[in-house]
């Protein structure tokens, strides 16, 4: 069992781990288009980790550009609703057998330890990802009571291409809770991870091809806030999610009027705030 391993045998695993820092445009790791590049360093000992692309402007619109002819083309928004769901499924799987692979990824990456990432953060982004996939074949549209010479439906129907803007603290729980119910109702999505967590979310995107997701659904932007910017400025962007702080949240909110008026799902703020003096070691 995964609990029973001890820091040497994490330790051993961390040595051998393969680290992806490239992008994930259209089914493809790909360099930035300017071939700029940040390096990713570990919170725990500072060591560096994985040199990442330095996505821009030029990097969006290919990944937005794919996402939307994915979109165009049907290849997931008119599959059915088993075949997404079946597909989703497929990934979750996969993610559960990589457990241990990403959520030492995660660990080095973020800081946390490994029991965290291992007992929380990944089983609660398998959940994620299976509860939309599961949910996929049981939101249907309404036939509403009309006058007797009308007759009315609503349906359900995806909006295009989502881009999703989070943050490092739980790197992928926070991007299924984006990704998961845009990809379930038949969207494809841009996602843009934290440039302090980027590493997991590149990784996925791997896995979601190999689960059956077709290319160009599922891209994965590494960058910083200019990225996300971009994105938010996007006018073939059709909604953006962003989960951090109320000052970036106006900004792109700001930006989605200023282009497209696409829409915008904003969780802001934060709890838990610490003040840490200088004499916390002294504290028994």
């Amino acid at each position: 069992m995964p609990e029973s391993k001890d820091r040497t045998y994490w330790l051993d695993k961390a040595q051998t781990l393969p680290i992806e820092g490239r992008a994930f445009i259209d089914g493809a790791y790909v360099d930035a288009q300017n071939r700029a590049t940040f390096t990713s360093f570990s919170p725990i000992d500072g060591a560096p980790l994985a040199s990442v692309a330095q996505c821009a402007s030029a990097d969006v619109d290919l990944a937005v550009a794919a996402a939307r002819r994915s979109f165009e083309a049907g290849v997931w928004s008119d599959l059915s609703a088993r075949e997404r769901k079946a597909l989703l499924l497929n990934w979750a799987q996969l993610l559960e057998a990589h457990t241990q692979e990403l959520a030492l990824l995660e660990s080095l990456d973020s800081g946390k330890p490994i029991a965290d990432t291992l007992g929380g953060d990944l089983p609660g982004t398998i959940y994620c990802l299976r509860w939309f996939a599961e949910l996929i074949d049981k939101v249907h549209g309404e036939v509403p009571a009309t006058d007797p010479q009308f007759f009315g439906t609503v349906t359900q129907q995806p909006m295009g291409v989502v881009a999703a803007v989070v943050p490092w603290n739980y790197p992928l729980l926070m991007a299924a809770w984006k990704f998961a119910p845009a990809l379930a109702a038949g969207n494809s999505v841009v996602l843009k991870p934290s440039e302090k967590t980027p590493l997991s979310a590149l990784r996925i995107a791997a896995l979601a091809l190999q689960a059956g997701i077709p290319a160009g659904v599922f891209n994965v932007l590494s960058g910083d806030g200019h990225t996300g910017r971009a994105l938010s400025l996007h006018a073939d962007v059709d909604c953006i999610a962003f989960t951090g702080s109320g000052k970036v949240g106006r900004e792109i909110a700001k930006n989605a009027a200023a282009s497209n008026l696409k829409r915008v799902w904003l969780e802001l703020g934060g709890k838990s705030a610490n003040i840490v003096m200088a004499d916390c070691g002294d504290i028994p």
